[in-house]
């Protein structure tokens, strides 16, 4: 006999207003899970049916196609922070629907020293993992003692150590694999009393520009003033972010072998975007085996001729930063994928460079949502 739907299943539910680009269609089915439990149900009757099962976070970097998902939603609401000692550092356990900003502010009032580069980054901490989020010189991978997951093929729970996520630049074996596993919480390795880490020229600068000593908050609150003038921070009082909807950075900073950075910057001095080629921002990206660099995605968009504010109707580019696509109001997925594509293929015309999609996209069928 078949598992009967699970409690609190709906159907046709608008997922536009679950992301933060306010774009895309309907879930057939949708459901909100507060318990682990109640996942392993809304799966099983997924199975039983032959539905497709799609996990959802806070939505904040997501890209829902204009068909929806013709299949059953699955949102994270499971909540709860722990925190025990191990030794000399703090353990702190998150569930993944704990919104990310406020657990990072705890950790920081705490003086828990490690996610404090990660400030003002919207979404859940389910999503942290996934992504690898990083910001001003950390990365999550750095910090994380454990991941705690749903196997989808079995429906048991399984602890995974940071080696065995696959952690790569802003990429992980859940990024690369959504179908196997879900995060269901994230273990991590913190140090009461730790130094911050300064290693990002900007935001070290901006946390020496207001004097005295370097502590967590100072580091947080510079941190989130840098992000509030790029208009990457969720904050009401920004009117330029209630105006522009978006999901933060939509391409990821390139990573080139060394010689290949070396031939974009030739390139770019060749075609009169700079006088030098050592004008052209690239930072070590601490790879192993051959040496690379990673290049700013943002300057690539502006050297190939966009423009911060530019817009295509409802869509556009961030008046703030040239790395953000934003939603006006209005506008449809189709017409943002449009504008992705056309800036990706001419950073890849002029320079040679493909630039890769940050957030996840959903209800695309697979292949490249950007065509091509």
């Amino acid at each position: 006999m078949p598992p009967a739907p699970p409690a609190g299943l709906r159907h046709n539910v608008p997922l536009a207003p679950r992301t933060t680009l306010g774009l895309g269609g309907a879930a057939r089915w949708y459901l909100e899970a507060a318990h682990a439990a109640e996942v392993v149900a809304a799966l099983r009757w997924a199975a039983a049916e032959g539905v497709e099962a799609v996990v959802l976070g806070g939505g904040s970097n997501v890209v829902v196609a204009d068909a929806g998902i013709d299949g059953l939603v699955v949102r994270l609401g499971l909540r709860g922070v722990e925190r025990r000692a191990d030794g000399g550092a703090a353990l702190v356990t998150a569930a993944a629907g704990e919104p990310w900003d406020p657990l990072v502010a705890a950790t920081v009032a705490d003086g828990l020293a490690g996610l404090e580069c990660l400030s003002g980054i919207p979404g859940s901490a389910g999503a942290a993992p996934i992504q690898n989020v990083g910001a001003y010189g950390r990365e999550v991978a750095e910090v994380l003692e454990a991941v705690r997951v749903l196997d989808r093929e079995s429906l048991e729970e399984r602890r995974l150590a940071p080696e065995a996520c696959g952690f790569g630049y802003r990429d992980s074996r859940f990024r690369r694999d959504p179908g196997r596993l879900v995060v269901l919480s994230v273990t991590f390795r913190l140090e009461p009393g730790g130094a911050p880490v300064l290693e990002y020229p900007e935001l070290a600068r901006a946390v020496a520009a207001g004097g005295g000593p370097p502590g967590l908050e100072r580091v947080r609150e510079a941190v989130l003033a840098l992000r509030r003038s790029k208009s990457m921070v969720i904050d009401p009082e920004d009117e330029n972010r209630r105006n522009q909807q978006s999901v933060g950075s939509f391409f990821v900073n390139p990573v080139l072998p060394a010689a290949e950075a070396e031939r974009v910057a030739e390139r770019a001095a060749a075609l009169g975007v700079v006088a030098d080629p050592s004008e052209v921002p690239a930072f070590p990206a601490g790879g192993e085996g051959e040496e690379e660099r990673k290049l700013s995605a943002g300057w690539l968009i502006e050297a190939a001729g966009f423009r911060k504010g530019e817009r295509r109707g409802p869509v556009g580019i961030s008046s703030r930063h040239a790395l953000a696509l934003v939603h006006h109001g209005g506008g449809t997925t189709a017409e943002l994928v449009a504008l992705a594509r056309e800036i990706r293929d001419r950073v890849g015309e002029r320079f040679g460079v493909r630039l890769r999609p940050e957030p996840v996209f959903l209800g695309f069928g697979g292949g490249d949502p950007l065509g091509g």
